[in-house]
């Protein structure tokens, strides 16, 4: 447990023997970097299994520190994670002193990249006798000219006020100040979550103030922006009419991502039939062109969960939904037919079941495990069709009873009850059959 509180990775290699301090010493010693670097990562592999390497701080500062290489100083870093950084008195190691004084110049160094790297594992460090003389560097970094520099000083400023806000008490003022002349997106959106979490009244204004800029911004702001409207919404009801139309122009955007947060927005914001309408096209858009199943069977819950809320504005755009049945996925199928059962209504019985003729006679061709299984669930939702709408058997009978010999058990079996029904209700259409 004292391990996962002073790191924030893991690392598993069964491969790596344990070797002795002296060797692993003489492998940070080494003139060739290679050898460094595979030293390095033995190092901290035996550190995350358990193996107690504090004696070797010493000879990392010696050896490692000093060094230019950029695989060693990222390594470097990931060491610094994993190491024990107090000693069995409580107290910081006096080790700890050379290791500030190292990423202090790090913070200042003309290379972005060996910024950025420091600035990391700032944003993960929780030791504060380690962050407090940094935070001075930390805050100059928030005017570097290179994007990455500035993100990562905004997530390293972030962690410092999070644990300890004394350390810099005017941290959302000053990130504040920051957002609004920021113009790289990842920076930005950093920048904004910390506000969020830190300072919700603060950026509740920057969102206000820039609301109709949203459908501008990137993706991943415009997530973080709408979970605040869904968070603010949620604490204040009296605050939807403010987003409302910010959150129907998000609704084109060309990100799936944001147009499902948004669809789901707007059910939360709101029940007005053009909302819902709205939310429920962006779903079957989703489910249309999506190729990740999982998302599918998520947006099929979701427009089930409206259809009971919301069956009227559903059953509107069941020809929408039904375009499901193209993924291959069975699950999928399964889903989508059994939604459509629900809408299904005179009005647009015609074009169902025009899509269910359409579908048993692709099941003629393709994987015979695959088809005679949807097969079967097509032969069904017909049946289920034909006993709500008794006046369309007619127009079904004929392409069922060519599956009345089906060398599967469930479809044959569903077929020959559906002709016996229509037999004996439907005296007109014996002789068809």
């Amino acid at each position: 447990m004292a391990m996962e509180k002073q790191c924030t990775y893991l690392i598993f290699d069964e491969s790596v023997a344990r070797s002795e301090p002296a060797e692993l010493a003489s492998g940070l010693e080494a003139a060739d970097a290679k050898t460094k670097i595979a030293t390095m990562k033995k190092i901290i592999i035996l550190m995350l299994n358990g193996e107690q390497l504090g004696s070797l701080l010493m000879k990392v500062i010696q050896f490692i520190v000093p060094n230019d290489d950029k695989t060693l100083k990222k390594l470097l870093y990931l060491y610094l994670e994993a190491v024990e950084k107090r000693g069995p008195d409580g107290h910081l190691l006096p080790e700890m002193i050379l290791i500030c004084n190292m990423i202090r110049n790090d913070l200042n160094h003309p290379n972005e990249f060996v910024r950025g790297s420091a600035l990391r594992f700032m944003s993960k460090m929780r030791e504060k006798d380690i962050l407090e003389p940094l935070v001075s560097s930390l805050r100059t970094n928030l005017e570097h000219r290179h994007s990455y520099v500035r993100r990562n000083a905004v997530l390293g400023i972030y962690n410092t006020y999070r644990c300890f806000e004394d350390l810099m008490p005017d941290a959302p003022e000053v990130i504040g100040e920051f957002i609004d002349g920021e113009s790289d997106v990842s920076a930005k959106r950093n920048a904004f979550v910390m506000l969020c979490n830190c300072d919700q009244e603060r950026a509740v204004q920057y969102q206000l103030s820039v609301i109709d800029q949203i459908a501008g911004m990137g993706d991943i702001i415009q997530l973080n922006m709408l979970e605040l409207i869904r968070k603010v919404c949620r604490q204040d009801p009296y605050q939807k009419s403010k987003y409302v139309r910010a959150v129907f122009g998000l609704q084109s955007t060309a990100s799936n991502s944001v147009a499902f947060e948004c669809a789901s927005t707007l059910v939360s914001l709101s029940t007005a039939q053009t909302a819902v309408r709205t939310a429920v096209q962006a779903y079957c858009q989703l489910l249309s062109t999506h190729s990740d199943n999982n998302v599918k069977l998520i947006v099929l819950d979701k427009l089930s969960d409206l259809q009971k809320k919301h069956p009227e504005v559903l059953k509107t755009l069941i020809m929408d939904i039904i375009r499901g049945l193209s993924s291959p996925n069975i699950d999928i199928k399964k889903k989508v037919l059994d939604l459509v059962m629900e809408l299904v209504n005179p009005a647009t019985i015609d074009e169902v079941i025009a899509v269910l003729k359409k579908e048993i006679v692709k099941t003629q061709t393709g994987d015979v495990e695959k088809t005679t299984e949807y097969r079967a669930m097509l032969v069904q939702a017909i049946h289920s069709c034909v006993i709500k709408f008794p006046d369309i058997a007619a127009t079904v009978v004929h392409v069922l009873i060519d599956f009345i010999d089906d060398s599967n058990g469930n479809s044959a079996s569903e077929v020959m009850l559906f002709v016996r029904e229509v037999v004996e209700t439907y005296p007109r259409l014996r002789e068809l059959v």
